[in-house]
Order: structure tokens, then sequence, then C-alpha cells
């Protein structure tokens, strides 16, 4: 599963997202991700929500495997559910 998050530079949450997804990939629980700096490559909310399919307030926004999962919470939810967690601490 490949993991793609949309954030901006100083956002707490968009960094825990970014770690988690090192682990991730380090351990091999996921076959990669991409950082989406959206200030920099000059991404609206709006421009976003149009990407995901409904109205976007918050950064990060994260989607697996091109389906968005919401936020940092949605997306350590997921980890947790799937037991992705798991596989990277037995790595």
């Amino acid at each position: 599963m490949f993991v793609v998050i949309f954030g901006r530079p100083g956002c707490s949450f968009c960094v825990r997202a970014v770690q988690l997804a090192k682990t991730l990939e380090a351990a091999s629980a996921i076959d990669g991700f991409r950082y989406v700096d959206i200030h920099a490559e000059g991404i609206t909310k709006a421009d976003l929500g149009k990407t995901i399919g409904k109205p976007v307030h918050t950064v990060p926004q994260i989607l697996i495997d091109e389906t968005h999962i919401g936020g940092f919470t949605e997306f350590d939810r997921y980890v947790r559910d799937h037991n992705l967690q798991a596989l990277a601490s037995a790595r």
C-alpha cells in the first residue's frame, strides 16, 4: 500500500503522520509514502477538497492507495486496526 500525506510546514500532526509513515516504510509494512507540502506546491484547501471529494478544513489529509483516510488520528487508527504497527514492531 502507498500513502500520500498532504500537509503544511509547522503542522505538528503532519510531522507525526510523516514519522509514522517513515516507521511503516522502514519496516516494509507499507510500500512507500509521499509527503506533499501544499504551500510549496500551491495547493489550496479548496483544491485538496476537490481531490478527496469533500471540504477540507485541516491538514494533514491522508490517502492510502488513493482512498481518503482522513487526518493523523484516522491514519493512526487505520494502522492499529490493520495491525500495521505490530508488523512494523516485529521487523
